[in-house]
This record gives structure tokens, sequence and C-alpha cells, in this order.
């Protein structure tokens, strides 16, 4: 509940209260219209923020997103439309959707799951049903383990309590101590209730780094044998990106039991940027910011941008991560 959009609503609906009612009747009307305030859902919903709010995801507007925002990765695209539109229009889904979202930094991970935040709930990542964990900021000390887990474990029963199509954002799994988040497996399973609780209208994201050299040296190889990357089909790297995930000791999911009793849904790769990619993203954010696209400007803060490998520069190793530090420098006042 926010409480000062609410505010606001019982004070759009006092006046008509009050030009109808003598002053000695307006404490009775108001109490009136208070308990009809709360006891309709759809009126409440008007001025303060709701479980499930744009339950009829758009599945146009999702698209328009993907396709407006997000370059490069015709893959995630794909996955990310059919995945998320699918289980949201899906009454009686099995099992939550969970995403696992791999690749280098700036390549768009957070990105996305800022749009399928913001398609699902006005208040996007602010929502009160939005949830993020960033692993060093919330289970910075392995020796905390098992304090993480139960405080996880509580944290996500709570709030899919109170919201059951809750969203649940894990950034930089690569960093999180290995086995924590095993802690959420009976969440994600094909369980109908878990202690009385549903959890089959969740959403769980898992962003990390892990297995980026794995769908780098795919692009690589595309590219060296030249072929366009629009080629690149899931099937060339879904399997091998999980597997690279599963046995890398430094990521969260190393010898998950998530992986192992399949509950990842999609493991979804981050292509690496080319310098064409970046330029559309400085175009896009000059466009935010209120600039009239130019041209010399978009090429000159792309050319600052450092690539690889080292001899090809193929690739942006930041993404597109730091072209809008870089557009201050052009744009300072």
């Amino acid at each position: 509940m926010k409480p000062g959009r609410a505010t606001v609503g019982l004070l759009l609906l006092a006046p008509l209260v009050v030009r109808a009612l003598e002053p000695i009747s307006l404490g009775l009307a108001l109490a009136g219209v208070l308990t009809s305030y709360i006891s309709y859902p759809r009126l409440y919903c008007l001025f303060a923020e709701c479980c499930g709010q744009k339950r009829s995801l758009s599945r146009e507007a999702l698209q328009k997103d993907l396709d407006t925002k997000l370059f490069g990765q015709h893959l995630a695209k794909k996955v990310i439309l059919n995945a998320v539109s699918g289980f949201i229009s899906n009454p009686k889904p099995k099992k939550p959707l969970t995403l696992s979202l791999h690749g280098w930094t700036g390549t768009g991970k957070n990105f996305v799951s800022k749009i399928i935040a913001e398609n699902i709930y006005e208040g996007g990542l602010n929502s009160d049903y939005v949830h993020l964990f960033v692993a060093t900021l919330h289970f910075p000390h392995a020796s905390n383990i098992t304090l993480y887990k139960d405080q996880l474990q509580m944290w996500i029963r709570g709030n899919v309590s109170a919201c059951a199509r809750s969203i649940f954002i894990f950034d930089e799994m690569d960093k999180m101590h290995a086995g924590l988040i095993d802690a959420i497996k009976p969440f994600l399973d094909y369980y109908d209730l878990v202690d009385g609780v549903s959890y089959q209208k969740a959403i769980f994201i898992f962003l990390s780094n892990a297995g980026a050299e794995r769908i780098t040296d795919v692009a690589l190889d595309f590219w060296r044998n030249g072929r366009q990357r629009e080629e690149i089909k899931l099937k060339d790297m879904e399997h091998a990106l999980s597997v690279s995930v599963f046995n890398n000791k430094n990521s969260g999911f190393w010898h998950s039991s998530l992986i192992d009793r399949n509950l990842i849904d999609y493991f979804v790769p981050f292509l690496p940027l080319e310098y064409k990619h970046l330029k559309m993203c400085i175009r896009v954010e000059m466009q935010s910011r209120g600039y009239e696209v130019d041209e010399d400007i978009v090429s000159r803060v792309a050319e600052e941008m450092t690539f690889f490998p080292k001899e090809e520069r193929v690739f942006s190793d930041k993404g597109c991560k730091t072209v809008f530090t870089k557009l201050d420098y052009y744009y300072d006042d």
C-alpha cells in the first residue's frame, strides 16, 4: 500500500460528499467513503499500487520495449518475449517462471529485468512487488550462509504470501556464495503449495557474468567464419551455457540443485556488443536526454570505447554501460 496515493484518492472523493451533506453528517459520510474505498479493490487500485496491477500484460508493448531499447540481442528478445508473455497469460502455471540471464557487463541483463518489471507493474523496479537482491550487498559474508538462507526463505515466503505475482531479481549471481541459492529450491519446484503458500505465479530472474566466456567463443566463431550473429540459435549455446555455469566454482550456481533438477526454465545468453550496437545505445540515450542526435558525437563516443580481442577489436569490453557517462563530457554545462 502506498499511503500517499491512497490519501490523495480520499481527498478527491471527499468534496463530493461535502457538497451533499451538512457538517454534522460529514464524519459519518467520510467513514462510509473510507469503508467503501477499502472494500472495493478496483476503486482502491485507482489510487494505490495493487498486486498484479497489470494482469493483462501487453505482448505488443513488451515487444516494442525490447525492439527499441535492447540492441544486438536477438536471442534474448525472442526468449524473453515468449517466456514472459506466455507465463503471464497462463492462469494456472505449474511452477514459477525462472530466467537466468548470462553475459558480460553492459550487454543488457539488468536492462531487461527493468523492462520486464515495468511491463508488469507501473512502478517497475520501485514497485512494492518487485524485489532486488545484490549478492555482494545482501549476502557479503560466507560465514553467514545459514543465516542468509533462513532470511531469504522468510523474505520470499512473506512477499509471495502478500502477492502471488511477486518478482524476485538476483543480481551478481557469479559473486554469490555457492549453495546459498539452493535455499529457494522448494519455491521453484512443481508444488501446488509449500507450507500453505503457492509460488506458481511468481517470477525469479537471475543475472550473472558466469558463462560469458562461452557465449563470446560462439559469437567470435561465427564472426571469424563470416556468419552473421543473427544466425546464432539458442541451441548453439544453451546446453553448453548451463553446463558451464553448473561447473563454474566461482558461480552461485556451482553444482546447484536448481540446475541439476532442471528448475531454471531458460538460460538466456546475452551476446557481446559490437561497434554498431554502441552507436545505437548512444543515439537512444541522446534522445532520452532531449538532445538532437549528432552523428559526429555518436561516432566519437563509440570510438573512445575499448574492444576485444586485442588484434581484431570486434566486441566492446564494457558494452553500453559506460557510454552514458562519456556522453556527459560532450554535454557538460
